[in-house]
């Protein structure tokens, strides 16, 4: 029996704002454990959990945990991708702080639009959208010439940033490819399982290489790592999955520019981060952006209205 997806009401509001409190706080946790444990690290061990996490509803749903007789191909390569974009997450937040990392990660709804104008026919962009592109590169540009022009300026810091970048693009080509590729065929949880499975291995192995597997266990530590892996990796991909069978998925993902204020805000409030002036407004106009671009149009939010799942 088919049914067509809801408005949004209070439910969908209150989980949305709960997952990108989660989102937007998870910077500050691998920050908070920096001395302890690596961000890649805290990331890989938190990404396997997760991982188990889902085999095991999985296979309480019976779903297949068979990766080879699917796309595996397709499969690996997120997932390789995807632990290439947590490493860079982990790398940035060595370098720079909590509230550029996660300004710079959400320009991903950006190189999404342009990959799919790209790759698929239906989703060319229009001019508010292009216009929207425009506005968040000069935010970005504003976020990077002002963030150099301050008096505690430090290279490191410029090359974290580029990582967060680097990991929006990231997070933007695996979109792509689960879009464009047989992954788009398969139950949501699969894809998922795909990018856990072979990110979890790849971050370890990164780990591994780089020496960054040293861990000092506190009690902080295991509840942070236990906490992420439950809510953050598991729980809220699930939620977010839900979201988007019952709702508009056009209406839910507008709303995830949430994410990055409340990033931005808790680095200030719990982290004591510095904001200057020029990021304050380059973080502004990359929002400004982002919104332009998702932002449905009158045809698209009715054609959805009447798509049935």
């Amino acid at each position: 029996m088919s049914t067509s997806r809801k408005s949004l009401d209070a439910t969908a509001y209150l989980s949305i704002i709960m997952l990108c409190t989660l989102w937007g706080g998870q910077q500050i946790l691998f920050k908070l454990s920096i001395d302890d444990i690596s961000p890649s690290m805290q990331i890989a061990l938190r990404s396997s959990l997760g991982c188990l996490l889902l085999a095991l509803f999985m296979w309480q749903q019976g779903e297949s945990l068979a990766l080879w007789k699917g796309p595996w191909r397709a499969g690996m390569s997120v997932g390789l991708i995807f632990g290439l974009e947590w490493w860079m997450i982990g790398e940035s937040l060595r370098l720079t702080t909590a509230s550029h990392l996660v300004v710079f990660l959400y320009t991903a709804p950006i190189f999404t639009a342009l990959g799919l104008h790209i790759w698929v026919p239906e989703e060319h962009l229009s001019r508010r959208q292009w216009a929207g592109v425009f506005v968040s590169f000069i935010g970005i540009g504003i976020g990077f010439i002002g963030g150099a022009n301050q008096p505690h300026f430090d290279l490191r810091m410029l090359w974290g940033d580029l990582l967060a970048l680097g990991a929006g693009l990231g997070w933007a080509i695996t979109t792509v490819l689960i879009r464009t590729t047989g992954l788009a065929k398969l139950p949501a949880t699969q894809t998922t399982f795909y990018q856990l499975f072979f990110a979890a291995l790849a971050l370890l192995l990164a780990c591994v290489l780089t020496d960054q597997y040293g861990v000092r266990w506190s009690q902080f530590l295991v509840i942070s790592i236990i906490s992420q892996g439950v809510f953050i990796a598991f729980l809220s991909l699930l939620v977010w999955f839900w979201l988007l069978k019952h709702y508009l998925a056009s209406r839910v993902s507008i709303f995830t520019f949430l994410t990055p204020l409340l990033g931005v805000t808790f680095g200030v409030l719990i982290l004591d981060e510095p904001l200057h002036a020029e990021f304050v407004w380059g973080a502004l106009l990359v929002m400004v952006g982002v919104i332009m671009v998702n932002w449905p149009s009158k045809v698209a939010a009715i054609a959805e209205r009447v798509k049935t799942v």
